[in-house]
């Protein structure tokens, strides 16, 4: 249920989360189909892609990394969406995602730049919005602690 304050406003951080989450989406969304369908990526700013998505951090098991971060963005954009109409039980949560998701973001940055050696510019993307998101999420919360 939503909480007495959402009737006056929504809360602007939650929607720009959501914004940015479908971006997030759509390029995990389309890194997804190229790997299902066996297409190969078009790289027009770095030239690494195909090293990182053929490397064997890009899949766990069959499964595509990227169909994770599809879930992923999904899961920020619903509860954003609920957070942002005042469902005061979706904020703990969709911060937990976004921590969860920054960490991941962290460790994939490590593995193309020490490991793989190599980067891949859908992945740099997704890694800016997450980043994004985090800080949102961060300055959000800091505000909420000063009001």
């Amino acid at each position: 249920m939503p909480s007495a304050d959402s009737q006056k406003s929504i809360a602007w951080p939650y929607l720009l989360i959501a914004v940015l989450s479908l971006v997030g989406l759509g390029d995990a969304l389309y890194l997804t189909v190229q790997d299902l369908t066996g297409q190969s990526l078009r790289c027009t700013i770095v030239a690494g892609c195909s090293e990182v998505l053929s490397s064997p951090y890009a899949h766990i098991g069959r499964v595509p990394l990227a169909v994770l971060g599809a879930l992923a963005y999904f899961t920020v954009f619903s509860l954003s969406i609920l957070a942002a109409f005042g469902y005061l039980f979706a904020r703990p949560l969709l911060k937990a995602v976004i921590v969860a998701m920054f960490l991941m973001t962290l460790w994939l940055l490590y593995l193309q730049a020490f490991v793989i050696r190599h980067f891949c510019q859908y992945c740099l993307l997704s890694a800016a919005v997450t980043t994004t998101l985090a800080a949102i999420v961060w300055v959000s919360r800091l505000l909420e602690q000063r009001d």
